[in-house]
């Protein structure tokens, strides 16, 4: 006998949980499909983002922080410590927890708002009388049929061709969460977030960390000024960052991986390390779903097609987050998730692409939101530009961290804010006040006439919008 629900959502991620959470308080029956498991066997909610993504590589960067700042930097404030080592295991054994506590935290939300979780695999069937008939393969099969399906189910990471993930030498991101002692050597394929952030973690943990990086450029996305500021702190930290590089033939064995590669010169190059992880970016998670039993359109990369409100090809049938266009961000999932489940109650559901945040999550941290200086010169958009460098602010003075700056860029005739950048402490939360600026259309001025407390970094956000009009008071 089939269970009857007006939405179901396949996924339980940041964009699957979420919309199953709100179509339920919009006062739908709403059932959710998870397959994620824990070491147990048990329901494990919160997709890639709360089991091998965001969630436990900031713990681990947390416990990697805290480690480097005893070793290197609690004698400048006069505690003298000595002996510090790191227990590998027990900083893995936190980073569990964590993503523990995150799982039962979605679970309890679920019952909460009375949203019905099946453990398993969710799949198309057919279409049915009023919808689609779902089946759910896990320990009890089940079939579902849903007036309404929000497809949810992420993305996988991106393997180099003809170099699996063995999650022992090779590692995805999976792996490299889950690495049980200080590699000596640790090489990485991807400057990307994952690359930096996971390079960072080993690195303050004692291992000699190369990045190979095929671009010629580092952090392309990113505003130049700030990507430069950036290079410049991780190579005096000791991250070796090559770019330009051709990744060759990779031999993995006893004694861990070989790379071979060819430098920006040209030159063949050999790499040995105990550990490679491969951080090449991600692709949309299809596999599974039947979609070809339902006629659900896929595009060249196996993302499903949809349109600007999340629609795909089929009546009744959305998608969000990674497996769709637009940028594989969490957040960008959420949002997703709550607009589609606002139109589907008739509502007038919206996300602004333009205001959503990036943030990678190193020491010094990078955000930005809105365009780069070189995308406003690519487009001929004439503007303004202003910088303040924390070095100035008195807060991170105190805080012993000065690296980076924050850089407005606004429109040179209105004075609009059309992008802010920020490499520094912090910037993962400084940003939002740049998101809601944005949102609201704020100009430069407004941020500059707003008072901020002191002595707090967000000072530096006042001072740079300041410098936009060469008014800066400390700097």
């Amino acid at each position: 006998m089939s269970k009857q629900f007006d939405v179901v959502v396949i996924g339980g991620g940041p964009g699957g949980y979420i919309a199953a959470i709100r179509a339920a308080q919009l006062g739908m029956n709403v059932a959710c499909i998870d397959e994620w498991k824990n070491e147990k066997g048990g329901p494990a909610p919160g997709g890639t983002c709360t089991n091998v993504g965001c969630i436990p590589s900031k713990a681990l960067l947390q416990s990697s922080e805290h480690f480097e700042h005893a070793n290197k930097h609690f004698a400048e404030h006069g505690i003298d410590v000595k002996g510090v080592s790191m227990d590998v295991a027990r900083m893995v054994a936190r980073k569990d927890a964590v993503v523990k506590q995150n799982n039962d935290g979605i679970l309890y939300l679920f019952k909460k708002n009375k949203v019905s979780f099946f453990h398993g695999r969710g799949s198309f069937v057919k279409a049915a009388e009023g919808g689609y008939e779902l089946k759910v393969s896990g320990a009890a099969e089940e079939t579902l049929v849903a007036k309404q399906v929000i497809v949810a189910t992420g993305s996988n990471a991106r393997a180099l061709p003809g170099t699996p993930f063995d999650e022992e030498n090779i590692l995805s991101n999976d792996g490299a969460l889950r690495i049980g002692a200080v590699p000596k050597k640790l090489g990485l394929i991807g400057s990307g977030v994952i690359g930096l952030e996971m390079g960072s973690v080993w690195r303050r943990l004692g291992a000699e960390v190369t990045i190979l990086e095929g671009l010629p450029t580092f952090l392309g996305a990113v505003d130049e000024q700030i990507a430069k500021e950036a290079k410049k702190a991780f190579d005096r930290q000791g991250l070796k960052i090559e770019l330009g590089v051709k990744v060759g033939e990779i031999k993995s064995g006893k004694k861990g991986v070989s790379i071979a590669y060819t430098n920006a010169k040209g030159e063949a190059q050999t790499l040995d390390v105990d550990k490679l992880i491969v951080s090449i970016g991600r692709v949309p998670n299809t596999i599974g779903l039947n979609a070809e039993a339902v006629g659900l359109k896929l595009d060249e990369r196996g993302a499903i097609v949809v349109d600007d409100d999340c629609k795909t090809s089929l009546p009744g049938v959305w998608a969000v987050g990674d497996v769709v266009r637009g940028p594989m961000l969490a957040h960008k999932a959420e949002e997703e998730g709550v607009a589609v489940a606002e139109r589907i109650a008739g509502q007038h559901g919206h996300v602004n692409f333009n205001t959503i945040p990036w943030v990678i999550y190193t020491s010094p941290e990078i955000a930005w939101v809105g365009r780069t200086e070189q995308q406003l010169k690519a487009d001929g958009v004439a503007y303004k530009a202003g910088t303040f460098p924390f070095l100035a602010n008195g807060r991170a003075r105190a805080l012993g961290d000065t690296t980076g700056m924050v850089k407005f860029l606004a429109d040179a005739k209105t004075d609009e804010i059309l992008g802010v950048h920020i490499v520094g402490p912090m910037a993962s939360e400084l940003i939002s006040e740049a998101v809601v600026a944005m949102e609201f259309k704020a100009s430069a001025e407004d941020i500059a006439r707003i008072c901020h407390a002191h002595p707090s970094l967000s000072e530096a956000t006042k001072e740079a919008a300041l410098a936009v009009d060469k008014r800066t008071l400390n700097f």
